[in-house]
């Protein structure tokens, strides 16, 4: 059942919550303050009435939702007793079953916290209703025992009784008896959020902790009587030969993602799955299928099927997943320092493996489609198209020995199998948390890469390069040089600017350019372009962290591709400096550019929008794909020289270029477009679980914000959108244009972030995360007129 299903994830993600305190952040018992952490009484107390202000909005709209749903039980039970009854008495008990008893106890709480939040003042006192709430949970115990067989009843009435199946239709029977199920976690979110705000010397604070530690309980008590259900697993075939290569891929069968240890032989592909064995025992494999070499063909693009439905998890899960091991990581490194237990270290780094691997599950999404020309496909989804290359030529190179199709027995398939834990090259899962200690922990900052020339093409062609770097255990694609048409030796001196998060590795792909529309992937719906050769090397951080270029030369296929790069750590790359001439527009204040102007957002910031929307909201990784540096530069000194050219200067100029232009100016900012000010205060209302509470937060800082900043604001955050509505074809969801701008609208100013930073690491991974998910709430948030900002003091949310 979908609603039952979402409810243990509900409780799950609760409960998670409740077993780890925040990463990095020493509490004592109970306590959600670290010991050196002093509560600012005025702040907190604000707090308090924003989270207040939205639970009370969704408390009344809970309470209209029981009044909905107890509004047909009295005329049911009327009729119970007569000849012609719509349900028996014990049905209708049982499918509105502690419904009213649930009613009165949030009618009570809502009616005694109302007045309180109405005439708010410091002294007000609220936890005793809390606590009292909390202690009548065991109403909620009986609703939830009841609940499955309430659905169940609901579903049979309607199918048995017509006149049932209407009113559940029209009071939607099966979405509202799933509230109360909803709500608890709610209440108890909102204590998390209450607690967070509330001084340790304040009267409710003990209540409030009384009322959590029921609630905590309560929600337990439910997920222990909960079994999570998990799907069964088949096995087929395999056999032995010269192992070639083998790696962990990720394949799409019976529409999910399994993880699966593929191997290649000389004349077959096997894939296996790692099988658990008894304690003490060798661990084996189990053949999930296998194709001989002599059967296996790539479907051309043409002839490629329809990808099957799998579920896609959304960006921000992702993100969220990502935010959650670097958290994790610095943890470990934190108890490290301080020389901590073993065990502790090993249950965080058991932790941390298992988010890994779920990252590891649901990032890749290029597809791999192999095909036996006896009949089935298999579909493999990887994270880069260097790694789809890899495989495929590896394969290609098998086949053109003079190979024999062939059966294997099922003696042959068990030796077969049984010979891959021996023999494989590949021990570990690719995640981090296998590595050792002492092992590099990555780069963070910016890469500088200049892609100089190529040479070693045979024949004439319209030659790219993409540069793509390693972020969180897969490889992602950063920047694309221009087409270099008809030649076999392109000379692109481009410069690139690409971001890095904890990454070890950098990679060059040299394509041929395909204009031929009619070689389209059906599995991903985009033109293949050639693979022309591939090259890869290790950022070593001592040979890259010089303020010299490093010139060096990748080899590929026969192809040499030259290029430099340097490396800029974060603290350095990251610092807003404000401009010494305030004639111009980069490194002033927004302020001083709109007044100066005479506009409401600035000049730039409207032209380059106006160009992206003309002629680049379809390219592909617009605001992703890095610029080149050069002629952002060039763009730069002509916006702040207010040269007469600007407009014929951005019509010829690449898009690209004028996307990183838009970025360059808000990065340079001398402060935040969000402000230094309000920086905390950003970072404490992203983090409010109840949706109310965020709400009322994060419209009550957008009003806050000065009228140039707001306006500009809005004015950027619809033209995402606009963006982001195009993600079938440009592939930028809002998550991703969340990800590109988020730091740089909300990075504090050097003087602000110094009581922020610690590790380069760890402020990339918190700070960064959470700049992220600030732009995203408002980016997924309903359009936000100006006016209507301006207008409203308290603004609550109607969503519950």
């Amino acid at each position: 059942m979908e609603e039952e299903e979402e409810a243990i994830g509900y409780l799950d993600k609760v409960l998670e919550d409740e077993d780890d305190s925040e990463p990095g952040t020493p509490t004592s018992p109970g306590s959600p303050f670290s010991a050196n952490e002093k509560v600012d009484a005025g702040k907190g107390l604000e707090m308090r009435k924003l989270v207040l202000s939205g639970f009370l909005a969704s408390e009344e709209i809970y309470i209209n939702q029981l009044e909905a749903l107890l509004l047909p039980m009295k005329p049911l039970k009327a009729t119970a007793t007569t000849s012609q009854p719509v349900l028996t008495l014990q049905q209708i008990e049982t499918i509105f079953y502690k419904i009213q008893d649930i009613y009165e106890i949030h009618k009570e709480f809502y009616d005694n916290l109302c007045p309180k939040v109405q005439q708010w003042d410091s002294n007000i006192t609220m936890g005793h209703l809390f606590q009292k709430l909390a202690s009548q949970l065991g109403v909620y115990k009986a609703f939830v025992d009841n609940y499955k067989i309430a659905l169940e009843t609901a579903e049979k009435c309607s199918q048995s009784n017509y006149q049932f199946q209407k009113i559940s239709e029209i009071l939607a029977v099966r979405a509202l008896l799933y509230k109360p199920i909803d709500r608890v976690t709610r209440s108890t979110l909102v204590l998390h959020d209450l607690l967070k705000h509330t001084p340790s010397d304040h009267p409710d604070y003990p209540l409030l902790q009384d009322a959590l530690r029921i609630s905590q309980n309560f929600l337990s008590s439910i997920n222990e009587d909960i079994d999570p259900r998990r799907t069964a697993v088949t096995t087929p075939k395999g056999e032995t030969r010269q192992l070639i290569k083998d790696g962990f891929l990720v394949e799409l069968s019976e529409g999910s993602r399994k993880l699966r240890h593929v191997f290649l032989f000389t004349d077959v592909l096997l894939c296996a799955k790692l099988k658990k064995t008894a304690v003490g025992k060798h661990q084996q494999y189990d053949c999930k299928w296998y194709v001989p070499l002599a059967d296996l063909v790539f479907p051309s693009p043409e002839e490629s099927e329809h990808c099957p439905q799998v579920h896609v998890i959304p960006d921000h899960e992702l993100e969220d997943m990502k935010m959650k091991i670097s958290a994790i990581k610095s943890e470990v490194q934190k108890e490290k320092a301080n020389k901590g237990q073993s065990r502790a270290i090993e249950r965080l780094k058991k932790k941390m493996f298992e988010n890994e691997f779920w990252l590891l599950l649901n990032s890749p999404a290029i597809p791999f489609r192999i095909h036996n020309r006896n009949g089935k496909s298999y579909l493999f989804l990887l994270s880069s198209d260097y790694e789809r290359s890899e495989w495929r030529e590896a394969i290609q190179k098998l086949q053109k020995k003079d190979l024999q199709a062939f059966v294997l027995s099922s003696v042959e398939l068990q030796v077969l199998t049984g010979s891959c834990f021996k023999l494989r090259t590949v021990h570990n899962i690719p995640v981090t948390s296998n590595k050792d200690d002492d092992e590099s922990p990555g780069l963070y900052g910016f890469l500088h890469v200049i892609v100089h020339s190529a040479k070693g093409f045979k024949q004439s062609a319209n030659l790219y390069c993409t540069l793509e770097v390693d972020s969180f255990g897969y490889f992602v694609s950063k920047a694309k040089t221009r087409v270099f048409r008809d030649t076999t030796e392109p000379q692109w001196n481009e410069e690139f600017e690409i971001e890095l998060e904890g990454s070890q590795s950098l990679r060059i792909l040299c394509y041929e350019k395909c204009y031929d529309k009619t070689k389209l992937n059906k599995d991903n719906n985009e033109i293949v372009d050639k693979i022309m050769g591939k090259g890869q090397i290790q950022l070593d951080p001592q040979a890259v962290q010089t303020k010299n270029w490093h010139m060096d030369v990748i080899e590929m296929n026969g192809i040499k591709v030259e290029f430099s790069m340097k490396f800029t750590s974060r603290d350095m790359s990251l610092k807003r400096t404000p401009s010494k001439k305030q004639t111009g527009v980069f490194g002033v204040k927004i302020s001083v550019v709109t007044k100066r102007e005479r506009s409401k957002v600035p000049y730039i910031v409207r032209q380059c929008i106006e160009e992206v929307e003309k002629r680049g909201i379809e390219e592909v990784g617009i605001y992703r794909i890095s610029g080149v540096a050069t002629d952002i530069q060039a763009l730069k000194a002509v916006f702040d020289a207010n040269n007469k050219d600007i407009l014929v200067m951005l019509s010829d100029m690449d898009i690209n270029a004028i996307a990183g232009t838009l970025k360059l100016y808000f990065r340079e900012l001398p402060e935040p477009l969000l402000t230094d000010r309000l920086y905390p205060a950003f970072m404490e209302g992203i983090a409010l679980s109840d949706p109310a509470a965020k709400e009322n937060c994060m419209m009550h800082l957008l009003r806050s914000l000065p009228d140039p900043n707001l306006i500009t604001f809005l004015f950027l955050l619809e033209h995402l959108k606009r963006v982001a509505e195009k993600e079938p074809i440009n592939k930028m969801s809002l998550h991703n244009l969340a990800t590109v701008f988020g730091p740089t609208l909300l990075r504090p100013s050097e003087g602000e972030s110094k009581g922020h930073l610690t590790l380069a690491s760890d402020i990339w991974s918190h700070d960064v995360m959470a700049q992220v998910q600030v732009l995203l709430y408002y980016l997924q948030h309903p359009p936000i007129s100006f006016t209507e900002l301006k207008r409203n003091t308290l603004y609550f949310s109607t969503d519950v």
